[in-house]
């Protein structure tokens, strides 16, 4: 039997949407969380859509999220928005504000959307990617519990602390996107090598006595490291305060796990979206991307990625996960 199941992106909804409202969540958070898994399975690392969906599901039941939530959004200056997610999900709060938030840029130039009180914002990437299709810059920040140390043997004090930036490079091209931890590698990823047996790379976990360790089970007992040292931990110190502190919500060292429990990690996330000044700036982008690509530059968004994706082309999802959450859509059948 195949460690993969494959299946087109309508049967793929059809599952996600089941999964969901059968872990109890209401029709506009499904279709909100439904719509950004898709896009970080067609766009996004592998790890942060569906296998991270599990746990949302898994959230949704343990009382992590809330599955109904009433999020609100007021504007205390022309060009800052600033939500509560209700304890719900992270991508539902963005899209309820989204019309209004691209108005405001259109508008103004500039805007900033931040929001506090939500679940993990999942691939942090699908925020800025869909401002640039909008055609505006997004750079994003978010944090969850403290995973990673400043230093290996000290304690653990931020989380991955991930930013994001998109640039749109026009029509019939996907966006330039960076989307990165300020840890040496996202969380998920030592999950997923810990579930399957793997050894990790040196230089991403300490393990709990705070040695440094390539065994991804005691990483997992662990903390992550910040990539490149103390310049690693300066940027993870830049999101959380972008991200935290913006927001009014709960500093790293503060947040509540959003794997176990049953209390929300009540997290931050900070959007600032910018107009392209000028006309030709996007087309100017986009052939400075080209001519790096030509130089053997990898541009992240842009590079052995074929956009759109074919209709054709099929959704792979690891057995493991695909059982997970067929598990839970049937659960009520």
């Amino acid at each position: 039997m195949s460690d993969e199941v494959v299946f087109d992106l309508a049967e793929a909804e059809s599952l996600a949407m089941r999964a969901c409202l059968a872990a109890g969540a209401s029709q506009a958070t499904a279709r909100s969380l439904v719509d950004a898994t898709l896009s970080a399975a067609l766009y996004g690392p592998p790890a942060v859509g569906f296998p991270h969906f599990v746990d949302y599901l898994d959230s949704f039941r343990e009382g992590r999220i809330n599955r109904d939530p009433a999020p609100t959004c007021e504007r205390p200056y022309p060009a800052f928005f600033a939500a509560d997610a209700d304890r719900g999900i992270a991508q539902l709060g963005f899209d309820l504000a989204f019309e209004d938030l691209v108005e405001a840029v259109r508008s103004l130039g500039a805007a900033v959307f931040t929001q506090t009180n939500s679940y993990t914002t999942g691939e942090l990437g699908y925020y800025v990617r869909r401002l640039a299709g909008e055609g505006i810059v997004g750079i994003a920040a978010t944090n969850a519990n403290a995973m990673v140390v400043a230093k290996a043997g000290g304690p653990a004090v931020y989380s991955t602390n991930p930013m994001a930036f998109g640039f749109p490079l026009g029509e019939g091209s996907p966006p330039l996107l960076i989307d990165q931890a300020s840890s040496a590698t996202a969380y998920v990823n030592v999950v997923a090598a810990a579930a399957e047996g793997r050894s990790i790379p040196a230089g991403w976990a300490v393990d709990e006595a705070g040695q440094e360790t390539q065994d991804a089970a005691r990483a997992l007992g662990g903390a992550l490291l910040p990539f490149g040292g103390r310049k690693g931990a300066n940027v993870a110190l830049m999101v959380e305060m972008l991200s935290a502190g913006l927001s009014g919500g709960p500093w790293s060292l503060d947040t509540p796990s959003f794997r176990s429990g049953s209390a929300s990690p009540a997290v931050g996330l900070t959007i600032v979206a910018i107009m392209p000044g000028r006309d030709g700036l996007v087309e100017r982008a986009h052939q400075q991307a080209d001519r790096l690509q030509r130089h053997g530059v990898f541009v992240p968004g842009v590079s052995g990625i074929e956009y759109p994706r074919p209709a054709s082309e099929g959704l792979k999802i690891s057995r493991a996960v695909f059982e997970a959450i067929t598990k839970i859509a049937e659960a009520d059948g």
